[in-house]
Formats: structure tokens, C-alpha cells, sequence
């Protein structure tokens, strides 16, 4: 399975933003799908994860409310819609497949996307 991460870029803190994970093969409806992100000099830390049906969301405590993922299997891709955006939500956002229900470190994830850029300007 690969990833394709994409939908990062430079916008002002208040700003919204929708990241999009696309990936390749037939079997993504399988997997748990979570987005993470690193700073730089910073851990790679959970942000979201999403359910193989998407009728089930975990966020990281900080996030929620203002982040949501979703995912449409139909078109193997998952979406993070970021809004109220803050400078501290600068980060590489990478996506990740896992089989594991309850996943939230980096080491529970299976396959990885390259990641993409965000970065919130105060």
C-alpha cells in the first residue's frame, strides 16, 4: 500500500486548511487510517485516527473540535479539515494505515505517507 499525502501549505493563524491522504491498492477499506504530525526537533505525535467503516473518530485531547477526519473508501482517501488553525499546529502531517483498533503512536502504523507541510503564520 502507498500514500499520498497532499493539501499543506502557509496560511494565517484563524485559517483553515483541508489535508487529503490518497492511497494506492484495493484493500485500504481494511485499515485503520490516522494523521500525525511532527514539528521540527519534535516527537511525531497523533493528531487523529479514523475507523475502516468511519463511523468511529479518536483526536488528540487538544485538537478536538477543532479538527476532523473523515475518509471516503469509495476513493480510498482520507481527509483532515483543519480549522481555527494556531502557529503551534506547524508540523509535517503525515498519514498512516494500521490494523490495530486504539492506535495512537507512531509504532502501531504499518505504512506511511511522505507527509505535508503546514505552517500557521501568527
Amino acid at each position: 500500500v502507498q500514500l499520498q499525502a497532499s493539501g499543506g501549505g502557509l496560511v494565517q493563524a484563524g485559517g483553515s486548511l483541508r489535508l487529503s491522504c490518497v492511497a494506492s491498492g484495493r484493500t485500504f477499506g481494511s485499515y485503520v487510517v490516522g494523521w500525525f504530525r511532527q514539528a521540527p526537533g519534535k516527537e511525531r505525535d497523533f493528531v487523529a485516527a479514523i475507523a475502516r467503516s468511519g463511523g468511529i473518530t479518536e483526536y488528540a485531547g487538544s485538537l478536538k473540535g477543532r479538527f476532523t477526519i473523515s475518509r471516503d473508501n469509495a476513493g480510498n482517501t482520507v481527509y483532515l479539515q483543519m480549522n481555527s488553525l494556531k502557529p503551534e499546529d506547524t508540523a509535517v502531517y503525515y498519514c498512516a494505515l494500521t490494523k490495530l483498533i486504539g492506535a495512537h503512536t507512531r509504532y502501531e502504523y504499518d505504512y506511511w505517507g511522505q507527509g505535508t507541510e503546514v505552517t500557521v503564520s501568527s
